[in-house]
């Protein structure tokens, strides 16, 4: 089993890899139209706006655990 390297969702199945392609390392939420990777700034957004969804915090809160998530992640290292 593969591990997004942009949003750190586990890839299981064909469907949960970007464009369905497992040789990719980055899944289906963290890729455009177009089967590129979201940048650093969409993919933060992203996942800012999501953890207000569904953890009801709220923006500033969410901001700083998003950013401390993705400190973590492969394909962000280099942008803090």
């Amino acid at each position: 089993m593969k591990t997004c390297i942009a949003c750190g969702m586990p890839m299981k199945k064909e469907s949960d890899f970007a464009m369905g392609d497992t040789s990719k390392e980055y899944c289906v939420y963290c890729a455009k139209a177009d089967g590129s990777m979201h940048s650093f700034e969409e993919k933060k957004q992203s996942l800012i706006n999501f953890t207000i969804k569904t953890q009801g915090l709220d923006e500033a809160v969410a901001e700083k655990a998003v950013e401390n998530m993705m400190r973590q992640l492969p394909a962000w290292k280099e942008c803090f």
